[in-house]
């Protein structure tokens, strides 16, 4: 991202950018700031774009060979084309093509043997969307509430981040709700983000874990039952548990030294929440752990086997986690 900011300061574009990677947000983003950069605005003359598997490559070529209008650069988007994923011969073309046409592919994800792929990265410049460390995405909420008049404490923002859908755009999309709830007040809490924010369901089942740990059989029925209300089926939740005790059994055993980014890599979560995993790894032993995993496979097992239904399953489960004698096993 930092060869795309040098490139607009510098106003020395490449003549081929390829965004991808599965932070969305971020090549939205960085398309549109391309295209700003490079027509100096609004300028719709100079700019073409074409989305999906279908396009016409004859009418991309055709555009490209046509010279800017009062402009010293054509800015062609292309979106969500696979060009990246199938054989093609669009690269043969690309060292033809005019310098005063700029041509920026936005993908979901591409396979670096394709050839189109090779050219991009060796003449262009291919840039890869990866989730953003925890430290940035802080300063990315920081900065949204900044801009619009907002503070909030940084121990805020990580209980905001660990209750929200990571993914960039969502946070911005709960970070507007939280704007317009908190109008007139300066500071955002943690009661605003429990009033407004559309909360993941890791983060019920962080929740729940709690409450299991604590011996808690009200709350953990009554986040179960919540998690009902969000339309999660038992067996569903069952997967949820299943997925969750797992996660925190690889990070319980895992090396001490281990960074955050490297834990969070292993076990396919996102880096901020690491801590939190950690953190609720204290209450557990490595023997709960693996006990709780079985009884959610013989729960599974019984379910398939007709000889209980999903829902009483969950519910005799989470009973069982929830007593003292069960869970300390």
């Amino acid at each position: 991202m930092k060869r795309i900011q040098e490139d607009i300061k510098n106003r020395a574009f490449h003549s081929v950018y390829l965004l991808y990677g599965e932070e969305r947000y971020l090549v939205r983003l960085y398309r549109d700031k391309l295209k700003q950069a490079v027509l100096d605005g609004a300028d719709e003359m100079n700019y073409s774009n074409f989305q999906g598997t279908g396009i016409d490559l004859s009418e991309v070529r055709e555009i490209a060979e046509t010279l800017p209008f009062f402009r010293d650069y054509r800015v062609i988007v292309l979106e969500d084309t696979k060009l990246f994923k199938s054989a093609n011969d669009f690269a043969d073309y690309l060292p033809s093509m005019p310098d005063s046409t700029i041509l920026v592919f936005a993908e979901k994800e591409v396979d670096k043997r394709n050839r189109l792929y090779k050219y991009v990265q060796k003449n262009g410049l291919a840039i890869e969307m990866t989730p953003m460390k925890v430290s940035d995405t802080k300063k990315f909420v920081a900065v949204k509430l900044q801009d619009c008049g907002k503070k909030i404490r940084e121990s805020t923002a990580e209980y905001f981040l660990e209750q929200v859908d990571n993914a960039l755009n969502n946070i911005e999309n709960e970070l507007e709700k939280l704007i317009a709830y908190t109008y007139g007040r300066e500071e955002i809490t943690r009661e605003d983000i429990d009033a407004v924010c559309s909360v993941q369901v890791t983060g019920q089942i962080f929740k729940m874990l709690d409450a299991v740990a604590g011996r808690n059989r009200k709350e953990t029925f009554l986040l179960y039952h919540d998690l009902l209300a969000l339309r999660e089926s038992p067996m569903s939740i069952l997967y949820l548990l299943s997925r969750h005790f797992n996660i925190l059994l690889q990070i319980k055993t895992m090396p001490s030294n281990l960074s955050k980014q490297e834990m969070a890599k292993k076990v396919s979560v996102p880096p901020f929440s690491v801590g939190k995993y950690q953190s609720q790894c204290k209450n557990f032993t490595k023997e709960q752990l693996h006990k709780m995993l079985t009884m959610c496979a013989d729960t599974e097992f019984q379910f398939k086997q007709g000889r209980i239904s999903d829902q009483i399953g969950v519910e005799i489960l989470l009973l069982q986690f929830a007593s003292a004698d069960e869970a300390v096993g």
